[in-house]
């Protein structure tokens, strides 16, 4: 039985009250529509995955999807039903046997509620996770009570909704002109029975402001593994080079000796960071002895230590950078650092130490011979 995710992203999600469509906000380090993802990447039950965007979001699509192979995005339409027709039209190529409709923004779909229905599916053409309700439920008229409704025969939906993929298909092409409120009601349309499985709390989508806050708490409360890195670099001074130092450019007589740009304390952050999660330090994973990084910007290296601490489903807690020379004074661009630094590592500026100090004319640094960096990183990963 071939199984693809079918994922919809295209909405724009305004409730939020956020500034960019709420499938892209950051929860503790990655994305909602990147937790959405990954729930189906990991699951051996799952084909492939294919994302329904809007076109006017690929730049956001593309960060946000990092490593992962995807089948490829497909373009959206005016509304979400307009967008999952769109979305298994594009599918057909693929033949799959069934798909699962999901709403990116429900990011923490678990592994046991997608194999609850692949299973149930298995005898069905449509499947959807329910929750009962556990509260009283009122009909009214303005603020009025007129009656009490059997929350016995009430469940509340979620998704991955989950169907036979030539029905679904059938169903979207039949009743394309309906307006509907899920993948469900189509298929009731269409004469479909669906099944029901039991949903999952933590499934919950997130749609306004207090949702977002809801999320985040969700993800940060699990991650209780504590860990500290340190890192330390040196590079001597270079004539006819430019002088990098936490991914700002610095105007100064000298440069840094080295194979990339040479940037001392993003090097010495790189180190802090991977040696927090136990994953050896900067020449590991880029040698110098490599061509390709000759000169490279080492925002590339920042950027590379900051996903792997993703990969492994935490967040960086915090950052505190001492750099270590008689000049350049580091205080002026000291905030640019900090801005430039929090940037690269997708954490928020208030997160981010800088300072600048001197070892008041002792030793190399003090002879003006080269600059130091030390850096401290605070990793939160899950148990």
């Amino acid at each position: 039985m071939k199984a693809i995710a079918l994922i919809v992203a295209a909405g724009r999600g305004h409730r939020t009250g956020h500034y960019l469509p709420k499938q892209y906000l950051e929860l503790a380090g990655k994305s909602v529509l990147r937790r959405a993802i990954e729930a189906f990447v990991d699951h051996p039950g799952i084909d492939g995955i294919a994302v329904v965007i809007n076109e006017n979001d690929v730049n956001l699509y593309e960060k946000t999807i990092g490593h992962h192979i995807l089948l490829p995005w497909i373009a959206g339409g005016e509304d979400r039903q307009q967008s999952v027709r769109k979305g298994l039209e594009a599918l057909v190529g693929q033949s799959p046997d069934v798909v699962l409709i999901h709403d990116a923004a429900r990011p923490f779909v678990s592994h046991d509620l997608i194999t609850r229905c692949l299973t149930s599916l298995a005898g069905s053409e449509a499947v959807v996770p329910a929750l009962k309700i556990t509260d009283s439920l009122k009909e009214i008229d303005g603020d009025a009570v007129i009656g009490t409704v059997d929350r016995e025969t009430i469940v509340a939906a979620q998704t991955p909704q989950c169907f036979a993929f030539s029905a679904i298909l059938a169903a979207h092409r039949a009743f394309a002109g309906e307006q509907v409120t899920d993948d469900i009601a189509l298929a009731e349309l269409a004469g479909i029975a669906p099944k029901t499985v039991d949903g999952d709390v933590t499934n919950f989508k997130i749609t306004t402001s207090e949702d977002v806050t809801k999320a985040v708490q969700y993800v940060t409360k699990k991650l209780t593994d504590i860990r500290i890195g340190q890192g330390f670099d040196v590079h001597a001074f270079a004539l006819n080079r430019e002088l990098w130092l936490g991914g700002v450019k610095i105007p100064h007589e000298k440069g840094l000796k080295g194979h990339s740009d040479a940037d001392v304390a993003l090097h010495a952050l790189t180190d802090a960071i991977l040696g927090a999660i136990g994953a050896g330090d900067i020449g590991t994973h880029f040698p110098p002895s490599d061509a390709q990084w000759q000169g490279a910007r080492s925002d590339i290296f920042l950027a590379h230590a900051a996903e792997l601490v993703r990969e492994a489903g935490g967040i960086i807690n915090n950052i505190d950078l001492t750099i270590i020379c008689e000049a350049p004074k580091i205080n002026p661009f000291r905030n640019d650092m900090r801005m430039q630094i929090a940037k690269i590592l997708g954490i928020a500026e208030d997160r981010v130490s800088v300072k600048g100090t001197t070892t008041e004319k002792l030793g190399f640094a003090g002879r003006g011979e080269g600059i130091a960096a030390q850096a401290i990183a605070t990793i939160r990963l899950p148990e």
